[in-house]
């Protein structure tokens, strides 16, 4: 039996981009899934801008551009008549794409990279000992025992992988249903938006899709028509009027839950994606959450097969990714309790968000949050004791120029790195172009544990960024004291003697 070093459960586009991810980096990942062909239809459309960057980092963003739209501006329609609208501005711009296109995407760079996904094989049990994951399978050829190093469970919501392991999926159902729709609509409004019809019997969203479509949505009561007519009343009672369905390519109704998996690392396995979370679809945060768990994950998986990185680095994983999918759940509960008060309550909410507007909140912190750049980790690879939640609040949003907290995302500000495949750790030092920043730069580099690029941005005040492969902020200073901190983070995570190393050494 040929023993792989990472088996990977669901071919949905959360696996496949673990899969496409490690693939990229050397490590040949066997992913299975029960389904005969692949996954249809649009389900997750909405892409924020920290998963386009896993998207260029696969090479499928540019597809995925010509294939999608990108959504431009959000306009908040209140009752009353009065709109709010926000230009999202390019580093907060949404990508409509169907799920089903992503999914095509992904496994088509899956493919590039060598892997392909095996399709009819159904997981029936899972067991782990100190080195080795054992996963039992009904295969199109009968009966298979498949054995891995590691094992990622991407197979949704109702995961056999996270049952088979005891693992609770600790929360409770949504108690609002929504009715979705998507088709073409006659009536005035802007194509390359998102709109939030706010009114006071109740809210509905527009939000424009590739080929001139639009997808509908809003919380319904159940006795409301899953129809075409169901979809029209809906617009009639809480949209602008004036718009008339043209015709539907799918009209539904569905339920969601909020709920986090107990432990999302356990043993030799890990919990990604719907596996590990669920919660309100407002916002569209779902298949984001998912695919920065993937990107999250693999970096450090690769590094520890391939010996560059301690097994300890594989704990961080549960620490920071549990964080997010509490931020996310909280922020979709949010949401959807805005989105469906009743007629006092909508008054007080439209007054409120008119401020948020006049303020420049709406713009400033709201449309950050959706896109995904307020989600923060713990600062789990130094260590100095770690933020608490209200303090790293604050942290991410700090004023423009400070340098990031370690935990939180690198700054817009950060010029990309020019890289030919995968990313890895970064130095970025700043200071003036004759100063002594960039030579210690440059031998922190040259001196580091683990393969560093280091690049220089002339600035007029001194210090340095350390990023991890995520572009998340490893460590940051401005001072050689903290930058020697830097390093001694760096020299932790490295693994001391790599002659010791074979991926499957216990973590």
């Amino acid at each position: 039996m040929k023993r792989s070093p990472v088996l990977i459960v669901g071919a949905g586009p959360v696996g496949l981009a673990v899969a496409s991810a490690l693939w990229q980096r050397g490590i040949e990942a066997r992913i299975v899934e029960a389904q005969t062909e692949p996954h249809t239809g649009s389900r997750a459309v909405q892409l924020h801008p920290p998963t386009l960057r896993v998207f260029r980092e696969v090479g499928i963003l540019d597809e995925a551009e010509r294939e999608g739209l990108r959504i431009r501006s959000t306009s908040y329609h209140l009752a009353g008549g009065r709109t709010l609208r926000v230009a999202l501005g390019t580093e907060n711009e949404p990508l409509m794409l169907p799920q089903e296109n992503t999914s095509r995407l992904l496994e088509a760079a899956l493919e590039r990279a060598g892997g392909r996904v095996e399709r009819s094989v159904r997981v029936t049990d899972v067991a782990t000992t100190a080195g080795v994951v054992t996963v039992k399978a009904e295969t199109p050829h009968g009966p298979e025992a498949i054995e891995a190093d590691w094992l990622v469970a991407a197979d949704g919501v109702r995961s056999i992988v996270r049952e088979k392991l005891g693992i609770d999926f600790v929360g409770s159902p949504v108690s609002t249903g929504f009715l979705l729709a998507e088709g073409r609509i006659d009536g005035a409004l802007e194509r390359d938006a998102v709109h939030y019809f706010l009114g006071r019997t109740g809210s509905v969203v527009f939000a424009a899709m590739p080929g001139d479509r639009i997808r509908v949505s809003g919380a319904v009561p159940d006795s409301h028509p899953v129809t075409a007519e169901g979809v029209q009343q809906l617009l009639d009672e809480r949209g602008p009027g004036g718009i008339t369905i043209e015709d539907l390519d799918m009209v539904n109704r569905f339920t969601s839950q909020e709920r986090i998996a107990s432990v999302l690392h356990t043993e030799r396995c890990f919990l990604v994606g719907d596996a590990a979370h669920t919660h309100s679809p407002l916002g569209g945060q779902g298949l984001n959450l998912g695919l920065q768990d993937a990107h999250n994950l693999a970096w450090k998986l690769a590094g520890v097969i391939n010996g560059e990185l301690h097994p300890r680095i594989l704990d961080t994983y549960e620490p920071e990714r549990r964080q997010a999918a509490e931020q996310i759940v909280r922020a979709t509960h949010r949401f959807l309790k805005v989105f469906t008060l009743g007629p006092a309550a909508a008054r007080v909410r439209n007054t409120a968000w008119r401020a948020l507007e006049a303020t420049g909140l709406l713009r400033r912190w709201f449309v950050p949050l959706l896109a995904g750049w307020r989600v923060h980790y713990p600062d789990t690879l130094s260590e100095r004791p770690p933020h608490g939640e209200r303090q790293a609040d604050r942290l991410a949003a700090a004023r423009p120029g400070r340098l990031p907290e370690p935990g939180l995302r690198a700054p817009h500000w950060v010029p990309p790195a020019v890289v030919d495949g995968p990313p890895g750790f970064r130095l970025l030092t700043l200071g003036p172009a004759d100063g002594g920043a960039d030579r210690r730069g440059r031998a922190f580099a040259g001196a580091s544990p683990v393969l560093l690029r280091h690049d220089h941005m002339v600035r007029r005040s001194s210090g340095f960024l350390l990023l991890r492969p995520d572009g998340y902020v490893a460590a940051s200073g401005t001072s050689p004291a903290e930058l020697a901190d830097a390093g001694r983070l760096l020299a932790r995570i490295a693994l001391s003697d790599p002659s010791t190393t074979s991926g499957r050494e216990g973590a």
